[in-house]
């Protein structure tokens, strides 16, 4: 594990593969998670390219108390732009799932120049009128649904907690089901769920998704219900130059469900 001083705060990151004929793939994880979410494939992935993987700002290894007003969507963003400009290698492939996903779409927006090409896997947000015909505006549906789950977080009742949040995504009854591991590495970032339901992240809009103009690849979980699928498919829709690849059988965790397919995908969608 290395680190890079970025905005006043050493993020941590894994620099892993050998491969320095091409440019490197950096990978921002979603919620809950922190660098170890990608290990499934970093196998496959770093036989043909250089990965580096950075935990965000309270993110695992760091022990954050969900106190303060430093996590945020923008704060992030703000954090990866300084990452990549401080790692000096040229444009690079960014890659992001979920939360990740949404960070890595507002760094696209923001600074093109710092990037070659952009993967999304199941992007998290939501739509604005100009992408949704159904928008009534207020609250994402899942907000409650999450504040819940913090609430419990911030009242001790972790585990509590985080059966609201997996059930919320992948069904109820989720999270006794989950791997001893899995259900650790939520554990060691439960905390920063507080600072999420504060995130007031701005919905997608149409002008947002007609702003990428990089290569883009949307990646979706053939079994993924709810919000992401619509998402992902109202903003791939307006993206000028992206395509979608679906991973049969997988739903949100879909690189961890199928990681080879996964590497194949993105593989080849870097190679083209």
């Amino acid at each position: 594990m290395q680190s890079l001083h970025v905005n006043g705060y050493d993020m941590p990151y894994l620099d892993v593969g050998e491969d320095r004929s091409r440019p490197p793939l950096v990978c921002v994880h979603g919620s809950l998670s922190d660098f170890r979410v990608w290990g499934c494939v970093l196998g496959p992935l770093t036989q043909r390219h250089r990965m580096i993987v950075p935990s965000l700002r309270h993110f695992f290894p760091a022990q954050w108390d969900g106190v303060g007003d430093t996590y945020s969507i923008g704060q992030h963003v703000r954090d990866v732009i300084a990452f990549i400009e401080q790692l000096d290698l040229g444009p690079v492939d960014l890659m992001g799932h979920s939360r990740g996903g949404h960070i890595c779409f507002r760094v696209a927006q923001q600074r093109p120049d710092l990037l070659r090409r952009l993967v999304l896997a199941e992007p998290g947000g939501e739509l604005d009128a100009s992408l949704d015909p159904e928008y009534v505006g207020g609250p994402s549906p899942l907000l409650a649904r999450f504040k819940a789950s913090a609430e419990k977080i911030a009242a001790g009742d972790v585990d509590g907690g985080l059966a609201v949040f997996v059930d919320t995504l992948e069904g109820a009854g989720t999270w006794p089901r989950l791997p001893a591991m899995v259900k650790q590495n939520l554990r060691d970032n439960a905390y920063t769920l507080i600072g999420q339901v504060r995130d007031g992240r701005p919905p997608f809009s149409k002008a947002d998704a007609e702003a990428i103009k990089m290569p883009t690849l949307f990646i979706l979980g053939a079994r993924t219900k709810g919000l992401l699928p619509k998402v992902l498919h109202a903003l791939a829709a307006h993206v000028p130059y992206s395509k979608t690849a679906i991973i049969p059988n997988a739903t949100h965790p879909m690189f961890e469900q199928a990681p080879q397919k996964y590497s194949e995908v993105v593989l080849d969608f870097l190679a083209s």
